[in-house]
């Protein structure tokens, strides 16, 4: 059986990434739903993120999104969550909101619009270079909605042409994070719909270039963990955007949909080897009729226990029936992990930590929701475009 001490260890040194956005109102197509309290501007997120941080001990950085996240010191506003005890995660791009981007952004057919994208991104990472982050995040909504709209190959071509100029402004120690969709907004051809054609390029481009596998993003049966170990396998497992879907890009709070689909992704970034501070688990999630602080502290709370499973996994007899062809022995194996009730010993992780046992209980006895729901009135809130 795994040492306790050691799977002890790992989960204490666990980091999960929120992303800015979720902290600000969201919804569907139909309506956003505003809460009381949400955050007005960029420095409230990394307040609330921090909150996220200090009860949970394991959500240490914070993704941008730009233009979202826009201010006119990204110094400054490192230093701000820096003072808050956090800081500057992922910078996220997004070529997906403006009118000439209609017909696509790198992928357009116009010289025009392609240069316009891809300034856009060159400018992202001018912004990684002042916040010190080390991931530029790339989904591109671009695709067509008819046969014969544009030419595929065309567009494979200037989507190559574009991450290669990006890639080469890319700095010591930043890194391309290329994501993929199979369909929405675009719904005959996405250019990027699955993680060979991400693969495809990131190989290309080099060792900087990474694929980053959202949880959300695939047709209904798809064996996600499969994707997870092959990349892996290649070395090109960047990072991942956990959330749940039960149809389609639902971006639910992770492991809500499905948590055993959660935990066999977890044993296959344990099993190989992706448990490392070169992996980014970041989450990607919209909160649209919840709290949205305790939502996303129960969100990393449910990837702490999906981990804790992975991690409790007796990888020895697994490998042993796994040789012996005992089919029944080694799902066994993997089962009683993930049956293993995880939540007391992640609540000694948490104390031996200095934290609460019980992060939600926690946040909701510290008065801080009822603090930003008194000072937060008056401005703008938060929300998709803001």
């Amino acid at each position: 059986m795994p040492d306790q001490s050691a799977v002890k260890a790992a989960l204490a040194a666990q980091k999960i990434e929120t992303p800015s956005w979720a902290y600000g109102n969201s919804g569907t197509r139909f309506k956003v739903f505003a809460q009381q309290g949400v955050p007005r501007d960029p420095q409230e997120k990394l307040a609330d993120a921090a909150q996220v941080h200090a009860f949970t001990g394991v959500a240490p950085t914070v993704a941008l999104h730009i233009p979202w996240d826009r201010v006119d010191d990204y110094s400054a506003l490192a230093k701000y969550a820096q003072d808050h005890g956090v800081k500057l995660g992922a910078i996220n791009s997004n070529t997906f909101q403006d009118d000439d981007y209609k017909l696509g952004s790198i992928c357009h057919p116009d010289a025009g619009v392609r240069r316009k994208a891809l300034d856009h991104l060159l400018e992202c990472v001018d912004i990684m270079d002042a916040t010190g982050s080390r991931d530029l995040k790339l989904w591109f909504a671009d695709g067509t909605n008819y046969p014969g709209q544009d030419d595929l190959r065309g567009r494979q071509d200037r989507l190559a042409e574009g991450l290669a100029e990006v890639y080469q402004r890319l700095g010591d120690g930043q890194r391309m994070l290329l994501e993929y969709k199979f369909f929405e907004p675009a719904f005959y051809a996405t250019d990027v719909p699955d993680w060979g054609t991400a693969y495809a390029h990131c190989l290309k481009l080099g060792e900087k270039a990474q694929v980053v596998v959202d949880t959300g993003h695939h047709a209904p049966g798809t064996n996600i963990e499969f994707i997870v170990a092959t990349l892996l396998r290649e070395n090109k497992l960047g990072g991942f955007d956990f959330n749940s879907r039960f149809y389609a890009d639902d971006d639910l709070m992770v492991g809500a949909a499905d948590p055993f689909q959660l935990f066999r992704i977890m044993y296959e970034v344990v099993r190989g080897g992706g448990y490392t501070s070169d992996i980014a688990f970041m989450l990607d999630q919209c909160h649209n009729i919840e709290a949205k602080i305790p939502a996303i502290i129960r969100s990393v709370m449910n990837v702490q226990e999906a981990t804790a499973k992975a991690l409790l996994v007796d990888r020895e007899a697994l490998a042993v029936a796994q040789r012996e062809g005992d089919v029944l022995e080694a799902n066994a194996v993997l089962m009683d992990a993930y049956n293993t009730d995880v939540r007391p010993l992640l609540a000694e992780v948490r104390e031996e930590m200095g934290l609460d046992p019980d992060p939600i209980a926690a946040y909701r006895r510290s008065g801080w929701q009822q603090h930003i729901t008194a000072e937060r009135v008056g401005g703008t809130q938060a929300g998709w475009g803001a």
